[in-house]
């Protein structure tokens, strides 16, 4: 049986040439998050997803091959949990959140245990491996520092100062990248990770909302409030192959660009107005691969499971109209889309006559 049981050749074969994509088969989560959802992270080992809530808690789901869940594993913060990433052997799941600290699941036993702290909300957390020190957290934080740690030491191994509140970082081989308020990009190479290789003023005019890193540490991709990306590259040389585009004309709320694992294409999900949609754009050839209709609500995470194949998106309030705006009839859901061969592969270059 092929994923959420659909036949991927039929299934492409029908819309080859349409650029409106079919979220009919998508499955929603079971058991959801009881208030906003804000981060989703796929295990890089086994079919299993963190999400990460404002209810103050983690869950971990198991997803069949049919898009069904099952709630296998959750754990608490004393606040709003922010952001959650898997430990690249799939044993570990890492949080943060706004009661100033990072908490470490263990999958196998378990338990839960803080291992680190800042003096404001940890917005951002990743798990990475160091070229010196095998596989350390970093974290970024409203109190303008990201921090790095060893998990077998309570103290931080070493602490770099921004320049404005960490809104949102990426890791990918030895590429970091940082974005701040006041549209700061700090770029750090981790096998120096106490100095700022580069910083830049983001490309976009509003402020970032999240940065992603390319599978091949060239460069990242930014995405900002005002429903733009930006494709930048770390190398001088390859700058002029930089680029935005617009993703709807306003968007009043969240935005996500994970990149897809291989296909390097990058799914935008944001709303605008009230209408909601996600776009893939295929990152090196510049246009729109796919679109979808309205979703019913904010998308505020997104993300891919490890063979690219579903694709996991967050409906839920995204507080842009402040907590009035939060009413019980505001969905909260995560669904389940698997991915068809023609909304994410990048389409053949056409060759120059």
């Amino acid at each position: 049986m092929s994923l959420f049981g659909a036949s991927p050749a039929s299934t492409s074969a029908s819309t080859a040439n349409n650029t409106q994509g079919d979220l009919s088969k998508d499955v929603e989560l079971a058991a959801p998050p009881e208030d906003s959802i804000s981060c989703l992270s796929f295990s890089p080992q086994s079919e299993h997803l963190a999400v990460a809530s404002w209810d103050s808690k983690v869950r971990i789901y198991e997803i069949s091959e049919t898009g069904q869940s099952m709630g296998k594993a959750l754990y608490e913060h004393q606040g709003p949990v922010l952001s959650v990433h898997w430990s690249k052997d799939g044993t570990k799941v890492v949080s943060g959140g706004a009661d100033k600290a990072a908490r470490m699941f263990d999958v196998q036993s378990g338990q839960s245990q803080q291992v680190a702290a800042h003096d404001e909300p940890v917005r951002c957390v990743r798990m990475f491996q160091s070229p010196n020190a095998g596989e350390m957290l970093v974290t970024g934080s409203w109190d303008k520092t990201l921090k790095y740690w060893d998990l077998r030491q309570q103290q931080p191994a070493a602490t770099v100062q921004m320049q404005e509140r960490v809104y949102t970082l990426d890791v990918c081989q030895g590429l970091l990248v940082c974005g701040t308020a006041e549209r700061y990009i700090n770029v750090i190479n981790l096998a120096n990770p106490t100095v700022i290789f580069k910083t830049i003023q983001s490309p976009l005019k509003w402020q970032t909302r999240v940065v992603s890193c390319f599978p091949d540490a060239t460069g990242f991709a930014v995405g900002s409030i005002e429903g733009r990306c930006a494709i930048q590259y770390v190398e001088e040389k390859n700058a002029r192959f930089g680029w935005d585009f617009p993703f709807l004309v306003r968007i009043f709320g969240g935005l996500a660009l994970p990149l897809s694992p291989p296909q390097m294409s990058i799914p935008v999900a944001g709303h605008a107005k009230s209408h909601l949609m996600i776009l893939y754009r295929d990152k090196d050839a510049k246009h729109r691969l796919k679109g979808f209709p309205s979703v019913g609500g904010s998308i505020a995470s997104t993300g891919f499971n490890r063979n690219g194949n579903i694709f996991a998106y967050a409906i839920s309030y995204d507080w842009s109209k402040g907590h009035q705006a939060n009413t019980p009839q505001y969905p909260t859901k995560v669904m389940l889309h698997p991915i068809k061969e023609d909304e994410a592969k990048p389409r053949p270059v056409a060759k120059k006559r």
